[in-house]
Parts: C-alpha cells; structure tokens; sequence
C-alpha cells in the first residue's frame, strides 16, 4: 500500500456561493483558483479556493445544492476544516483580524502542542486556523501574492481535518490499517493521526462525542480528500480497496485531478486524488485562475446550457489592487 502524502482538498456545502466567495476572498485571503461546476449535477456551482498557484493540499472547495437543508451537526462526519499558517505570531494577526471583521472565535488553544483559532463562517460551518511554528512536515503553499491578508500571516494550505465519531475504535482500524495513517497522541477527547512527512498538512484529528448521527447539508463537509502521486498509485489504491472488499468508485477523471471515493468508514466519504494535472490549464493562466466559468472538456460543449442554469457570479480581481491589512490594535 501506498503511503498518503497529506491532505489533498477539503469539500464542503454552503447556502451561497456569492457568500462563501466573499468569505474566503475578502477575509480569509484565499485565492478562487477555479470557479466552475459540480461535475455531477451541472446546476450546482464547484468553486476551489486554494493558494496563490492552486498547489495541492491547499484547497477548501464548495458546493451551493439548491435546496438543500441545514447540516445536522453529529457524530460520522467530517467536522472542522483546518487550515495552516506560518507561526504562532500569525495566530496574533488573526485574532486581530477576526476582532475587526466581527468573526466570532475561541483561543488561542493549544492542541497537540499546535496554536490554534477555532471559528465559523456564516452557516455555521467549522473550521481551526494552526500554527507551524515548531513542526516538520509535509510543505506548505503559498500566500496569496494579491490577497488582503499580509504574505507572513496568510493561510497557506490546510491544516488537520477533524472526525466527529460514534467507534472511535473503528475509525482508527480504518486509518491505521487500511490507510496506513500512523496513531500520535490522545489529548482529552482528540485523537491525532499523521500520514506521509506529517504536519499540519497530514493530520487527522479523531474526536469522540455522545451526540446522534449526523446528516448532510449547508454548513458541513460533503468530502475530504488524500493526496496521492499519480495515475499509477491511483491504480494500486484501487487494487488495495478490491482486496480488503471495499466498495469503491474505481477511476474518476476530474480533469484537474485524477480521483477515487470510498466510504470505508460509515456516513463519511474519503477521496483519493493525485497531484496534478492542476488548475492553470488551456482556459485559464496564472493571472486569471477563477475568474471565468471553466469547464473540463466533457462540458464544453454544453456551456451555451450551463451558463442559463448558473447565475453569474463575478469573481474578476486581476484589476484589484487588494490592499494589505494590518490591524494595530
């Protein structure tokens, strides 16, 4: 079995794609790499929000179903987003940041030896900001060079992705043995796993709680993804999951990557997805990654349909000159 290299990308639901665009633009500084649609249900919006070149393991990406209900927060799901910045000194900035934004958060709280923010965004989805200071590990990406939040201080990848569940027990079989995760530390409630190089871009937090099973919708996690090399490993991932008996999507070609889901825990969906191909592609370059409608070539032909089924959302900011903020007090 191939060893994970960290974490890939991170999807989750929002009530308003204009919303959440403006959330991760304005405050939380990350760059939309691509804006397009969810591949199987063209209604539906896909935006990735990434670092400043879209690297893999730096990526939170939403849907915005129409209709869909509020999450029901519970155990087996996937339930607080993290992210990552450069050190403990960052963790100041965005207290900072947040007090003048008017974002809600607990901390700073140490976990793990890791500074960390806990916060939410507008439909109650939760996320942790963690500090590197101090760790090894799988590398970050980096700021966004045109973002407003200061390039020492930005968010520049994602940091441990938190569990909420009902056997703690089995989810560490499934990690640990079937995903070749290596157990840490246990810290009051919390349970922390590594893959790859480790860090807080390949960290998995495991938390027990007495609460009824969750259910899907705004505000909560549809899916995590794990990083893997290639099509090649991709292939051996498939093998390994047809071996223990899992059931499994085989090959999914997301024309940005190369993927593969599997429920091998109850109620949580788990990705495989390899490094590339990536989002600076033949529709869009470097300057303007997000600011059209793209389309993988299975689409294209379709997009004179897809545009009258997706309101527009305009999402230019190659002619923005974002100033930098900091915050004294």
């Amino acid at each position: 079995m191939n060893k994970l290299k960290g974490i890939h990308h991170v999807t989750a639901i929002t009530s308003s794609a204009e919303k959440i665009y403006d959330f991760f633009t304005y405050i939380l500084g990350l760059r939309l790499v691509k804006k397009t649609v969810n591949q199987d249900d063209i209604n539906t919006y896909h935006l990735f929000f990434a670092d400043d070149e879209g690297s893999p393991g730096t990526d939170v990406t939403f849907f915005d179903f129409q209709g869909i209900e509020k999450n029901n927060k519970g155990n087996d799901e996937i339930s607080r987003i993290g992210l990552r910045v450069k050190n403990d000194e960052s963790i100041t900035y965005w207290m900072k940041r947040f007090n003048h934004f008017k974002i809600d958060y607990k901390g700073p709280i140490s976990l793990f030896g890791r500074k960390s923010l806990f916060f939410e965004d507008f439909d109650g989805q939760e996320y942790a900001i963690f500090s590197d200071q101090g760790l090894k590990g799988v590398a970050a990406g980096l700021p966004w060079k045109k973002g407003p939040v200061p390039d020492e201080y930005a968010i520049i990848g994602l940091g441990p992705i938190f569990f909420r569940v009902s056997d703690i027990n089995r989810m560490k079989i499934t990690l640990i043995k079937y995903m070749g995760m290596q157990y840490k530390s246990t810290e009051d409630h919390y349970h922390l796993l590594e893959m790859g190089d480790g860090g807080n871009g390949a960290s998995v937090i495991l938390e027990e709680s007495g609460l009824s099973k969750a259910w899907q919708g705004y505000g909560g996690v549809h899916h995590v993804a794990f990083r893997i090399e290639d099509k090649k490993e991709l292939d051996e991932w498939i093998d390994h999951l047809n071996k223990i008996g899992a059931r499994h999507s085989g090959f999914v070609d997301r024309f940005y990557f190369k993927s593969l889901y599997s429920r091998l825990y109850p109620n949580i969906l788990f990705e495989f997805a390899t490094e590339g191909p990536g989002f600076i592609d033949d529709q869009e370059d470097y300057e303007i990654l997000g600011e059209t409608l793209a389309l993988p070539p299975k689409f294209r032909n379709n997009r004179e349909k897809i545009e009258k089924l997706v309101r527009p959302i305009n999402t230019v900011r190659s002619n923005l000159i974002l100033k930098k903020e900091y915050f004294n007090e």
